[in-house]
């Protein structure tokens, strides 16, 4: 909540999606709600994001009566998130910031008897070795693995058991919009570390995958945060758990508001198409100079968010020239530079005008000096 994308405040295409997501909850009618971490896009959210999930909270929780459990993810300020979580366990919200020595499995019941959930809120091993006392939890995996075993040893063998967990878990796939868990280290977490509950509800990577098994699984975002997120297709997944733990798992789908979309091509052919609304990133193929681009484009098509130039990028990792730069000419430098960036060679009109620029420009340097 409280996403902003390119400039772009999400707000209002969050309340767009999650209102679907509010109908699905009433047709559905599960038993419990799993919000695996990330509730903010950001430790301090702005007012409107917090307004937001104060209203969807309250038309699942007070409406449709559905118990939910919340656990922070690493953009979320535990502190800030976990504040009333008793009153708010009261209503059956329940919210869990801080990992704490007396964190302990909640309960919940169905037709075939209890079910043990076990809230796994993000924190960095050194909090792990200070809240739990395990001073082996050197990284993440470690430091998972402390956290689960202080669960497991609360609960009492043969019963069902459910994980929320907001991890990095090896194997998964990313997209740019995710905030790293670790710098200069590994983030990673191994799929073992949960092989004693029936299912794992991950949160932290945005697009739906399992990890390491069926029974482990990230629902993934309910938008696209980033443009890399353009063949995803975001869903809301409904897991069914029967008496013995085994699972069946379904997907529904979510209409965004304007969806996310790459377009490609010269700049007249994308204004000649018919008006997008969606949030579009532009890769031009044009090769020359193109006055107000952006401006151009959003006159037709008015959600550009980015624009690229194909033939910036096909020179790849620019190298020094071929020779020593010191002997060579201008017009040499010029070129070898043109070929790395551009891929092609210079034609002969672009060879004259860089020669009549330079020309000028030395000209000018002489008179200055004069």
């Amino acid at each position: 909540m409280g996403r902003i994308f390119h400039g772009v405040h999400l707000t209002d295409d969050q309340a767009y999606i999650l209102d679907q997501f509010v109908r699905l909850v009433s047709d559905v009618r599960p038993d419990a709600i799993l919000i695996a971490g990330d509730i903010y896009d950001r430790a301090i959210p702005p007012t409107e994001a917090v307004a937001l999930l104060d209203d969807v909270l309250t038309q699942i929780v007070m409406d449709h009566k559905v118990p939910t459990i919340v656990i922070a993810g690493n953009h979320d300020s535990p502190e800030r998130l976990g504040f009333g979580t008793r009153l708010l366990a009261r209503q059956k919200l329940h919210v869990f910031g801080q990992l704490t020595l007396g964190l302990a499995p909640l309960v919940l019941h169905d037709v075939h008897g209890p079910v043990y959930f076990c809230p796994l809120p993000y924190a960095e091993p050194p909090v792990v070795r200070e809240r739990l006392a395990v001073q082996e939890a050197t990284d993440h995996n470690l430091a998972m693995l402390a956290i689960v075993n202080h669960f497991s040893a609360q609960i009492p063998p043969r019963v069902r058991r459910v994980a929320l967990a907001h991890a990095f878990v090896s194997g998964g796939k990313e997209s740019e919009s995710e905030r790293p868990l670790s710098v200069g280290g590994t983030g990673t977490v191994a799929a073992s570390c949960f092989h004693a509950f029936d299912y794992v509800a991950l949160g932290h990577l945005h697009q739906p995958q399992s990890a390491g098994g069926e029974h482990i699984f990230y629902a993934g975002s309910l938008m696209k945060y980033s443009f890399s997120e353009v063949s995803q297709r975001k869903t809301v997944a409904l897991i069914e758990m029967d008496g013995t733990g085994s699972l069946r798992r379904e997907e529904f789908y979510l209409t965004p508001r304007r969806d996310v979309r790459c377009l490609g091509g010269y700049l007249q052919d994308i204004l000649a198409e018919p008006r997008h609304e969606d949030y579009l990133l532009v890769t031009l193929k044009d090769t020359g100079a193109i006055f107000d681009v952006m401006g151009q484009l959003r006159a037709v098509h008015p959600n550009v968010l980015q624009v690229g130039r194909s033939f910036l990028a096909e020179g790849g990792k620019l190298r020094g020239p071929g020779s020593d730069h010191r002997r060579m000419s201008e017009l040499e430098l010029f070129s070898s530079f043109f070929v790395q960036v551009t891929g092609e060679e210079l034609s002969g009109a672009q060879t004259k005008v860089f020669t009549d620029t330079a020309e000028a420009v030395n000209l000018k340097a002489r008179e200055v000096q004069a």
